[in-house]
């Protein structure tokens, strides 16, 4: 009857060890996964804060698009145009 009790005293420290064990690699387990979550959230953020940087880029260009200077500079780089009487220079190194 003794050897029984030792048993079932046993079993029960086996028991609690292993739920102990268990518990501890569920925590570390579901750490990795928070790790992995707040670094891709942090990659998000980046990714959101460049498309407002090029939204920003694209309405300060909406707002010049009909400005003189513009389409001045477009025709200029783009369509190679000059102003009459303007001496263009070519860098013939490149």
């Amino acid at each position: 009857m003794n050897w029984i009790l030792k048993n079932k005293k046993l079993y029960k420290k086996l028991f609690i060890l292993s739920l102990a064990i268990y518990i501890f690699c569920i925590f570390v387990d579901q750490q990795k996964t928070l790790d992995s979550y707040a670094s891709r959230k942090e990659y998000y953020q980046d990714q959101i804060q460049e498309q407002k940087d090029y939204n920003e880029s694209l309405l300060s260009l909406k707002e010049n698009i009909n400005s003189p200077e513009y389409i001045e500079q477009i025709a200029r780089e783009k369509l190679d145009m000059y102003l009459p009487n303007e001496k263009v220079y070519i860098d013939v190194g490149n």
